[in-house]
C-alpha cells in the first residue's frame, strides 16, 4: 500500500488528510501532489515527555459518585506536551523549538499576523520540527504542586519590555504588524504557568528525553527558555547545535571563590566544556542602545547583550565555537524581541540558513 502524506496548502486555508473516510476531502498522494507552494508533511503528531505521578493516600472506590473526593488515586503532571511534523525528504537533523516566558509553542508556529512562523519556514526547507509546551504551559498544564494564576493586567508592560516600542508608540521602523487585529493576537498568545511542578528540572528532563525519541538535532530557545536549553544540551549529546534567540541567560562557569547569588544560571567547569563542544549562535534585536538610556527596557537587553558578547569570547577563547548575531549590524533592522516572528523573519531565517550550511547542520 502506498503511503500518503498530509498536504497542507499556504497560509493554512485547507488540509487534506489521506484517511480515505467517507465524506472527508480527497486524499492526494505525495508524489503525486501538483499544488503549487504545497508544504508536504509526510508524519505528524502528538506525544508527552518527562513527568512525574503523585499518589493520595487511601482507598479508591469506582462505586463512589465522581463528585464526592477520595484518596488512593494518581496524577501524571509535570510533563512537556510535544507536537511534530517531518516533511517529505526531511534531512538527517530535527529541529527542537522551546519558548520563552509567558509563552507556549505558538511562539514557534505563527505570528501576530497570521504569517508562516519559523516551524513552517524550515519544514519547507526540508527540516523535521518538534514544537515544545513546556511543563506548566500551554497543553502541558497538568502540573503535581498547586499555583495561583494571576490576573494582573499587564500587556503595556510586554509590549514595552518586548521592545514592540514605548507604550502607545511603536518605535520607528520596527518590524512588527502596527494593526489594531495584529496586537490583539499578539496579546491573546500570552499563557501563565499553571502551577508547580514535583521535579525542579521538569523541563531538561522532558527536553532530554524529546531529544532520546527525535535523535540528533538543533535546539532552539528564547528569552527565559535558554537556561533548561543550555542544561539540556549538556545533558544530551543528541543537541548538536543550539540557536539561541535573546537568550534570558548566559552559562557562563561557577567561580568557586565567588558568591553564588551572583551566579545566576552558572554551570561547573565540566558542564561548559561539554557545552561548548557543539556550535552555537545566539541572535539579538533592535533597540537595543550602546550605552545607557535611562529606558529601563532597552537598558536590560544592553545588559544581555554585552553578556551574550562576552560569554561567546570565552567560550571561543576555550576552544569553542559560538557567534552573537546583533541583527541590525548585519543590515537586518527593526526587530523585537520576537525575531522569529517579526515582519522581517524570513530574511532572519536566510540568516540562519547561511550559518547552518557552514556548520554542515542539514
Amino acid at each position: 500500500m502506498k503511503k500518503q502524506a498530509l498536504i497542507l496548502l499556504p497560509c493554512a486555508l485547507m488540509l487534506f488528510a489521506a484517511c480515505g473516510t467517507t465524506g472527508s476531502p480527497s486524499a492526494v498522494p505525495a508524489d503525486e501532489a501538483v499544488l503549487d507552494g504545497a508544504l508536504v508533511i509526510q508524519e505528524q503528531g502528538n506525544f508527552s515527555t518527562g513527568g512525574t505521578i503523585v499518589t493520595s493516600e487511601g482507598e479508591f472506590d469506582p462505586m463512589q459518585p465522581w463528585i464526592v473526593p477520595q484518596g488512593g488515586q494518581t496524577r501524571h503532571g509535570d510533563h512537556a506536551d510535544v507536537f511534530y511534523q517531518i516533511p517529505v525528504g526531511a534531512g538527517g537533523y530535527s529541529m527542537v523549538f522551546l519558548h520563552g516566558y509567558g509563552q507556549s509553542r505558538r511562539s514557534w508556529q505563527t505570528t501576530a499576523d497570521g504569517r508562516e512562523g519559523f516551524s513552517s519556514i524550515f519544514l519547507r526547507k526540508g527540516y523535521g520540527v518538534y514544537l515544545v509546551d513546556q511543563p506548566g504551559r500551554g497543553e502541558a498544564g497538568q502540573v503535581t504542586g498547586a499555583g495561583q494564576i494571576a490576573a494582573t493586567p499587564d500587556d503595556q508592560t510586554w509590549f514595552t519590555q518586548f521592545r514592540i516600542g514605548l507604550w502607545p508608540d511603536f518605535y520607528e521602523g520596527v518590524q512588527f504588524p502596527q494593526d489594531e487585529e495584529s496586537l490583539d493576537q499578539f496579546f491573546r498568545m500570552m499563557v501563565p504557568d499553571t502551577g508547580t511542578t514535583a521535579e525542579p528540572n521538569a523541563t531538561v528532563i522532558a527536553m532530554s528525553e524529546l531529544f532520546d525519541r527525535s535523535g540528533p538535532g538543533i535546539l532552539f530557545t528564547h528569552s527565559a527558555g535558554a537556561m533548561p536549553g543550555w542544561q539540556t544540551a549538556v545533558a544530551n549529546e543528541n543537541v548538536k547545535a543550539v540557536v539561541a534567540i535573546e537568550p534570558g541567560g548566559l552559562p557562563f562557569p561557577i567561580d568557586p571563590n565567588a558568591d553564588p547569588a551572583t551566579q545566576f544560571g552558572g554551570v561547573s567547569q565540566e558542564d561548559f566544556e561539554k557545552l561548548i563542544r557543539i556550535p552555537i549562535i545566539i541572535y539579538m534585536g533592535d533597540n537595543i542602545s550602546d550605552a545607557d538610556t535611562g529606558i529601563p527596557s532597552q537598558d536590560f537587553w544592553r545588559g544581555v547583550l554585552e553578556s551574550a558578547r562576552q560569554w561567546a569570547e570565552l567560550v571561543n577563547s576555550s576552544g569553542g565555537d559560538a557567534a552573537v548575531v546583533h541583527l541590525p549590524d548585519v543590515g537586518i533592522e527593526g526587530n523585537t524581541h520576537f525575531i522569529m516572528s517579526d515582519l522581517n523573519n524570513q530574511d532572519v531565517a536566510e540568516h540562519l540558513v547561511s550559518w547552518l550550511d557552514e556548520k554542515g547542520l542539514k
